[in-house]
């Protein structure tokens, strides 16, 4: 079974893996994007500008906007041809090295991010649904940590959502997170940032700390409710959360477990269904906001 994190040493810590600033297509300087997640509650964030060669390849150096109580991870969206529908890749590296070399002129999108991974990145498959990512596409990145299963950037256009192919590739054996992010850019026609994150449970709010914890999926996506234990005992799942009107185990069949009421904050529901695969949880509140546990897997590898 894949390590739950609520029981593990630490806290859990706010967080962003994917924004942009100015130095690419946002529209605020790296300092005011740091200033709004910071002030909004945010304990650390990642400004993943587009690494591409019109912006002359930013890996924006975000270290001078620490504070105490405020971290950064250095990182950049990656764009390499093609996928079967697109003409480039868009790839979430979080934990890059500065001086990451650009592409190389015949560098495909799977290489590039294993030669990310290879360099300490957490890689994440961003937006598959907005770039209409094939399975195949989503199979050829095998350096892939997570896939980005709720962008809100993408929601505008009422594909933010990315579990149908997470769910597919879990089930055919891939090992991998869920994150959600925002890919707030802050233009006039965006919807604003700091409405999807995840939360990661490490010892401390140091970047490489929050690395580890994140490669090692110690995490919990949401856009509003919170998470605070989920437990596996004698053929059920027990869940406790801030108060919800709905909690979903979804997985590897078809079909859901459900329980709706009003203020729920602890649950327990049956995993048969689910058999040796795995589930994963999904919470949703009163206003339609959600959290999502990591894929839980039923039986080691």
């Amino acid at each position: 079974m894949l390590d739950l994190p609520f029981d593990r040493p630490g806290r859990f810590w706010r967080g962003n893996l994917h924004t942009h600033s100015d130095q690419s297509d946002g529209a605020l300087s790296p300092e005011e994007v740091c200033r709004r997640y910071r002030e909004a509650g945010y304990d650390f964030l990642a400004v993943t500008d587009h690494f591409r060669a019109k912006y002359g390849f930013p890996l924006t150096d975000t270290r001078p906007m620490r504070t105490p109580g405020f971290t950064t991870l250095l990182g950049a969206e990656l764009h390499a041809p093609r996928t079967e529908f697109s003409s480039e890749w868009h790839i979430v590296a979080v934990g890059l090295p500065l001086g990451f070399p650009p592409p190389e002129p015949d560098e495909s999108g799977p290489r590039l991010a294993r030669r990310a991974r290879a360099a300490g990145a957490f890689i994440g498959m961003a937006h598959p649904a907005a770039s209409l990512l094939t399975l195949a596409d989503a199979e050829s990145l095998d350096a892939a940590h997570a896939v980005e299963v709720h962008n809100a950037l993408s929601a505008r256009e009422d594909r933010g959502d990315s579990w149908h192919l997470t769910d597919i590739l879990l089930n055919r054996g891939h090992r991998l997170g869920a994150y959600a992010a925002d890919d707030a850019h802050f233009q006039p026609q965006d919807p604003p940032g700091c409405t999807a994150w995840v939360q990661v449970r490490a010892e401390s709010l140091d970047p490489q700390a929050l690395l580890v914890a994140l490669k090692a999926g110690h995490y919990y996506a949401s856009t509003g409710p919170e998470l605070h234990d989920i437990r596996l005992h004698d053929g059920l799942i027990t869940v406790r959360c801030s108060p919800v009107r709905k909690v979903l185990v979804t997985g590897g069949a078809p079909g859901a477990r459900v329980i709706e009421g009003e203020a729920l904050t602890e649950c327990s529901l049956p995993l048969a269904m689910f058999g040796h695969g795995y589930c994963r949880v999904t919470v949703e509140d009163s206003t339609g906001r959600r959290a999502w546990s990591n894929p839980i897997h039923l039986t080691r590898s």
